[in-house]
């Protein structure tokens, strides 16, 4: 009867600390990121009893329950749509990195934005690690684009910086390529093709070709006199202009080009009309027409960054152009359910869940191994039918352990009345 004490207190022990779990749960259960907990029972330890002598079974009586693991609940959330673009949601395995009085943890919590400082930072004020571009300067100037940003290796992982005033700085024009059709030169017309181009300075030009019927015409073929010249857009000044002879065969098909390149305004330009008919035509029977396609931009600032679902950090300028500039890192863990709880959105890395580690793909590059989705939450993974059901649960096995200590008392009192 003493037993009974013992048995039914580490039952009330036991099923209090399920209740405090399941509390926690559902108090949790519309903490974004959250990561519920489950409860493990086991047997405290048992009695053997003496049995008949070569008997294949045994009695035992066991001396109450205990708590053995709070292990994490590993399904994903819900995933709840918002209007922030650095909102990001991981939409497989993994977890963001954090960093924070130099302790690093872990969080599947994606509700990210930018301090006063341009970082990267959690609600917490934590900085949200991963890869940067190395392609921003000091000055806040783009120093080349990139097509992507490679993920550096786990411990080389950064505070994200990405500064809310970032300069596209002009990219002066190199190449000018022509194509179309001039048309038959008999009808003594001029013809004009034009290009807008930027000098080195950023500012735009207009290079403009205009094809004239040279004086005598082959007896085979036609021969048009080229005259390129680049001239502000305003008109008011030239900055270079040359001549040049285009010949073209009794197809219509360009076989020669005298002219190859220009001046602009200190930045020279590669003229390239094409071959054969890849480029300038002249044909009689066909619509005059033409196009032309050159490089180099102008200079734009920045009108925002985009997050794409590789977790590239992408910054957009007013020229339309595009660059990635950083690259959010997500990590992974040999066993997630080691990882050690410093709060419900938070965990750090132990010994059970391992170092954390990145994905590779076949060419053994880094990758996050999972797909991010932005301007998306994921929820607490708590089911709030399961948790108060097994809060219910619970309470019926506390109260039933309180009630197995009343018997074991009323039993005692019995007892001691007998013997007096």
């Amino acid at each position: 009867m003493i037993q009974a004490y013992y048995t039914g207190i580490n039952g009330m022990q036991t099923s209090s600390y399920g209740i405090n779990v399941v509390s926690d749960n559902i108090s949790n259960v519309n903490t974004t990121g959250f990561r519920g907990s489950n409860y493990e029972f086991a047997s405290l330890f048992e009695k053997t009893l003496d049995t008949t002598k070569g008997s294949v079974t045994s009695d035992s009586i066991g001396m109450g329950a205990r708590l053995q693991a709070t292990p994490m609940i590993q399904s994903s959330g819900s995933y709840t749509a918002t209007d922030k673009n650095t909102d990001l949601a991981i939409m497989g395995s993994g977890w963001f990195g954090l960093e924070g009085n130099g302790d690093v943890s872990y969080t599947r919590d994606g509700a990210f934005g930018f301090d006063s400082d341009s970082y990267l930072v959690s609600n917490e004020g934590k900085y949200v690690l991963g890869s940067m571009g190395d392609n921003i300067s000091n000055k806040n100037v783009l120093t080349k684009p990139l097509a992507s940003v490679a993920l550096k290796g786990v411990n080389e992982q950064t505070k994200l910086h990405f500064p809310n005033t970032l300069l596209y700085p002009a990219t002066p024009t190199t190449k000018a390529k022509f194509s179309g059709n001039l048309g038959p030169v008999k009808d003594g017309k001029v013809r004009s093709m034009s290009a807008s181009v930027i000098d080195a300075k950023g500012t735009t030009n207009k290079l403009q070709l205009l094809f004239k019927a040279a004086t005598p015409q082959p007896a085979i073929g036609s021969k048009w006199d080229l005259t390129a010249s680049i001239k502000a857009v305003n008109g008011k000044k030239i900055y270079d202009t040359k001549k040049g002879v285009v010949s073209f065969d009794e197809r219509g098909a360009l076989v020669s080009n005298t002219l190859k390149s220009i001046d602009n305004n200190g930045s020279p330009i590669s003229i390239d009309l094409g071959s054969d008919f890849n480029g300038i035509v002249s044909l009689d029977n066909s619509e005059i027409a033409a196009s032309s396609t050159v490089n180099g931009s102008i200079a734009g600032n920045l009108t925002g960054y985009d997050i794409n679902k590789n977790g590239e950090v992408i910054a957009s300028f007013t020229n339309g152009k595009q660059s990635s500039v950083g690259q959010i890192a997500v990590y992974h863990f040999q066993n997630d359910q080691g990882l050690h709880r410093l709060s419900g959105t938070q965990f750090s890395a132990s010994a059970n869940s391992g170092k954390a580690i990145f994905y590779q793909n076949k060419e053994h590059k880094n990758i996050i191994g999972t797909t991010l989705r932005t301007n998306r939450l994921e929820g607490s993974n708590v089911n709030i039918t399961d948790g108060l059901t097994n809060l219910i649960v619970l309470q019926r096995s506390y109260d039933a352990n309180s009630k197995s200590i009343t018997t074991a008392d009323e039993m005692i009192q019995k007892a001691l009345k007998m013997g007096s």
